[in-house]
């Protein structure tokens, strides 16, 4: 079942879908020209965004490719405890001179346009994070000749993958970057994210779908790692944040290795849904006391995070970066992209070896 995925790519490595801007055609084009996967990031933009950047995207590369689609959200959050924190953020807003934004500004990120979108004009691989599609969603993508992943952050999320019908899972450990793409928020639940190899082994035991593993992978002996594990290919986002085809602001690439930013941590500060970034003052003063209210919160601070972007101050950005992010490479993505091949391969060599030795 992995053939159908991986013929589709030589090397298995997969760019991550990035939204916010990160994940822009060149790096995905980039990305694919030299054997991975690379892929668009639909959160966030508008349909037409969307359609715009993949028909970019098809002028700069003739490789597969893949774009990823947030699920709607259903309504749960507390509006009183959302209007809470909006209190509390008045100083930030203050600071940067500029309004909150409104936290009903929308629950689906335009999900139906966008699917719409990828039906009518089919692309390789399309994924999907905080839930699972309906069986007629993925039967769909099916007819039209996608194949379709869906992330999964425990056994019991793949297993309901698997039965949706969907032809892989990505298994995402708790050393990711960014959102966990957890089915159902549940606060509760907050410190009780599995590593990705334990997670690995566990999904493989559990269902009979391909694996792409992602978590904190910025090297090719992590990648063997993960394949050793069970999974087909490996998911890496931070490792391709740093490259100069990445969208990202260049106050982020630079607070990746920088020593200000010594490690990162899961916070609801800047969305109101578990993500892992870098920690910088935003997020110790007010990641306590965020609600689990996602998009709210998205919706409430994205005017305070462009405020600080455009200021120049890396402390009141959300810096989504994996637990490796200290060792982010400022490579062009191709040549990224062939130095974890090369040691891949390399580590692949030396445990046939040590194999072979016993």
């Amino acid at each position: 079942m992995s053939s159908a995925l991986t013929d589709l790519f030589p090397h298995p490595i997969v760019q991550a879908p990035m939204a916010g801007g990160i994940s822009v055609p060149q790096l995905a084009a980039a990305v694919s020209d030299a054997g991975g996967l690379g892929f668009l990031a639909a959160g966030y933009k508008t349909a037409d965004g969307l359609y715009q950047e993949i028909k970019q995207l098809r002028g700069l590369t003739n490789r597969p490719f893949g774009v990823n689609l947030f699920m709607p959200q259903p309504e749960y959050a507390d509006p009183s405890a959302v209007e809470v924190y909006a209190h509390q953020l008045a100083g930030e807003a203050a600071w940067y001179e500029i309004e909150l934004g409104d936290p009903d500004s929308g629950r689906d990120d335009g999900y139906d346009v966008k699917l719409a979108v990828l039906l009518d004009n089919p692309v390789p691989v399309v994924s999907f994070h905080f839930g699972v599609p309906t069986r007629e969603v993925l039967e769909s993508f099916r007819r039209a000749g996608t194949l379709t992943l869906v992330t999964a952050t425990t056994a019991e999320e793949a297993l309901a993958v698997q039965r949706a019908g969907a032809d892989a899972v990505i298994a995402q450990g708790v050393e990711a970057g960014g959102h966990q793409g957890t089915h159902r928020d549940i606060p509760e639940n907050d410190c009780a994210g599995i590593g990705l190899l334990s997670l690995v082994a566990q999904i493989r035991e559990t269902v009979d779908l391909p694996i792409v593993a992602a978590g904190g992978i910025m090297r090719g002996g992590q990648i063997a790692a993960a394949l050793a594990a069970g999974a087909s290919a490996a998911q890496l986002g931070t490792a391709f944040l740093a490259t100069p085809e990445s969208g990202a602001n260049a106050l982020h690439k630079r607070a990746l290795t920088s020593p200000l930013f010594a490690h990162t941590e899961l916070t609801r500060a800047f969305s109101g849904r578990p993500a892992r970034g870098l920690v910088n003052r935003f997020m110790r003063e007010h990641g306590p006391y965020a609600p689990a209210a996602y998009p709210e919160v998205h919706h409430l601070t994205s005017p305070l995070r462009k405020a600080a972007a455009k200021a120049g101050d890396a402390q009141g950005m959300a810096l989504w970066a994996g637990q490796g992010h200290r060792m982010a490479r400022d490579l062009p993505a191709g040549q990224l992209v062939e130095a974890l091949a090369a040691e891949l391969a390399a580590a692949e060599t030396a445990l046939s070896t040590r194999g072979e030795a016993r």
